[in-house]
């Protein structure tokens, strides 16, 4: 068995950077920036009022001086006119400052009688000026890579970019094995159950960026497992689910092989998982995953993730690890690196009593995953723990 360091390491010398594709920016949110976008103008373009009131000359700006209304500048409709001694201008926020104006007055530091304002006693120090490009200059770029969130892509129109190079989304094609696996709706025989996995490790995928292409569930048999395989064709990794170890129904790895894959490993030395086996088929990189569910959405989190991030150009790292302190003293761990499914909230985290990899409801009722290193010792309450939070 290798470690899972070593695990990840190779799994991602099978994956690259995928190529890049232009889309529109409306079609962009959720895709990862390839090459850096660069405005075409400044933002605001022109000086312009934070809040709604009078623009005027600042040093005219003083208790119970008076000004004469000249005009109104609101957003989209500027005063062309110029503001001189003793005028003002009715001012929206969001308008253009007129010429030879540089101080907002705010309406609640104002009395007005007709055209004439009267500026109050305790005036606003603030001048309520946003400067002409005082949140980006044209030439200011987004740099890449970057993932297009709704804050990014706001900051792409405001920069007059109407489209962008993104990393091409990675295609991951799911393959469920097993010969006691129906689809849920469908009703099981006496030795049959629901298909989880692949539903679950479709959402994993599609919510780190990529695309899932489920199969039909492939069959215990080498017919079945050849034409899974074949329909996987033009998919950039390939998933496989069960069928990875080494029992006498466990044919994933001998078709595999058959079909031309390049065995990265086999076996990790971790906890839910070890049954683990990559490759490549082909084009397309193979992550063999364990048939139990928990072990399945685990590993999804610690590898698939991992070599999503590096295809769509977000380098190649595990994981992010956080740490937070025990809530509850737990023993020692065994050799193997485990991935505990456990629960974090203001007291600390804490993992779940029942750890069996078969243990849906706990994975569901689970927001981080604590880990512990191979041979760990007993630790107390409050020591600091490594997790992934889900």
């Amino acid at each position: 068995m290798i470690s899972v360091e070593q695990a990840l390491s190779a799994l991602l010398d099978l994956v690259e950077p995928l190529s890049v594709e232009e889309v529109d920016l409306a079609e962009a949110g959720g895709r990862v920036l390839a090459r850096p976008a660069t405005a075409t103008r400044d933002q605001p373009p022109f000086a312009a009022s934070a809040m709604d009131g009078y623009a005027l000359c600042a040093d005219e700006a003083k208790p119970g001086a008076r000004f004469t209304v000249i005009g109104e500048s609101a957003a989209g409709h500027g005063f062309s006119g110029k503001i001189g001694a003793g005028q003002a201008a009715r001012i929206f926020t969001g308008a253009p400052v007129p010429e030879g104006a540089d101080r907002i007055v705010i309406q609640e530091d104002v009395q007005r009688d007709g055209d004439t304002i009267t500026l109050k006693d305790n005036l606003d120090s603030a001048f309520y000026l946003r400067p002409a490009g005082g949140d980006f200059a044209a030439g200011a770029a987004l740099e890449a890579p970057c993932l297009l969130g709704p804050s990014e892509i706001a900051l792409l129109a405001a920069m007059n970019v109407a489209k962008v190079h993104v990393r091409r989304r990675p295609q991951i094609a799911i393959m469920a094995t097993g010969d006691e696996l129906v689809m849920p709706g469908e009703n099981p025989g006496p030795d049959q159950i629901i298909a989880s996995n692949s539903f679950g490790l479709k959402v994993l995928v599609e919510g780190a960026g990529a695309q899932a292409r489920m199969l039909p569930i492939a069959r215990d048999t080498k017919a079945s497992l050849e034409t899974a395989f074949g329909l996987a064709r033009g998919a950039d990794l390939i998933v496989t689910i069960g069928g990875a170890s080494e029992g006498d129904h466990d044919l994933v790895g001998q078709v595999a092989a058959d079909l031309g894959m390049d065995r990265a490993f086999y076996k990790v030395a971790m906890r839910p998982g070890k049954p683990i086996m990559a490759g490549r088929l082909s084009d397309a990189a193979m992550c063999g995953l364990p048939g139990n569910p928990v072990s399945a959405l685990v590993c999804g989190q610690v590898f698939l993730i991992p070599m999503i991030r590096k295809m769509l150009g977000l380098g190649s790292a595990p994981m992010q690890r956080l740490r937070a302190p025990l809530a509850r003293d737990i023993s020692g761990n065994g050799p193997r690196e485990h991935y505990m499914r456990a629960r974090l909230d203001q007291n600390g985290i804490a993992p779940f009593e029942k750890q069996d990899s078969s243990l849906l409801t706990v994975l569901s009722a689970a927001n981080a995953l604590l880990i512990r290193p191979p041979h760990d010792g007993a630790r107390k309450a409050g020591e600091t723990v490594e997790y992934i939070p889900l």
